[in-house]
């Protein structure tokens, strides 16, 4: 048996667009207007920006200085006021008896507005929020931190999260367990790690 879970946050413990149109309207009108300013296909855009960090989206659509800049002003302010409801399967979750720890990478005013909205914060250990835009941190270094700071051995804790080029990429480098969370099935010819698309299916891996 695990004795920890980390947990990535946007579309591992809630649908991130289910609230896009509302939390991005602002965002999406600044790129409406700014079309010159990216390469590649606006809809496109939008729906990586309710997957990916926005600073990987931004490098990905060639966006210039100028915009990426401004985009980044409005971002650092946001937040989102309204109830968020976690997928029905995340409540499996809370019910494991074991550390639970919460990972995610955005800006903080917002990360924090969507746990503070998704109502929970007494379901973890701890909270972790990793501002990859004003600091050099990564969730690498938070996965590192929390094994040290707790005492776990590697092959104690599990990571689970939407992402393979984030959080299961880097709990691969760590030699942790990973275990990619495919809601939406993105990733029907993933194999490299194990993958469920509902936490009932968790317990077969802890």
């Amino acid at each position: 048996m695990k004795k920890a879970i980390i947990l990535d946050l946007d579309n591992t413990i809630f649908s991130t667009p289910s609230i896009g149109d509302k939390l991005f309207a602002d965002l999406y009108y600044l790129l409406e207007i700014n079309l010159s300013e990216f390469e590649g296909d606006l809809e496109n855009l939008k729906k990586d920006i309710n997957r990916k960090p926005f600073s990987v989206v931004a490098k990905q659509y060639k966006m210039t200085q100028s915009l990426y800049k401004d985009a980044l002003q409005l971002l650092s302010e946001l937040t989102y006021n309204e109830t968020i409801e976690p997928f029905p399967d995340y409540n499996e979750v809370t019910k494991i008896q074991c550390d639970k720890f919460l990972v995610t990478s955005g800006f903080p005013k917002l990360q924090n507005s969507k746990v503070k909205q998704l109502g929970i914060e007494k379901n973890f250990k701890g909270i972790y929020i990793v501002d990859t835009v004003m600091t050099n941190d990564t969730k690498k270094n938070v996965f590192k931190k929390i094994l040290h700071y707790y005492n776990y051995d590697t092959s104690e804790v599990v990571v689970i999260g939407d992402d393979p080029e984030s959080e299961i990429a880097a709990a691969e480098e760590l030699g942790i367990d990973a275990i990619l969370y495919d809601k939406l099935n993105l990733y029907a010819n993933y194999f490299k790690n194990p993958k469920i698309s509902d936490f009932n299916q968790l317990q077969n891996y802890l």
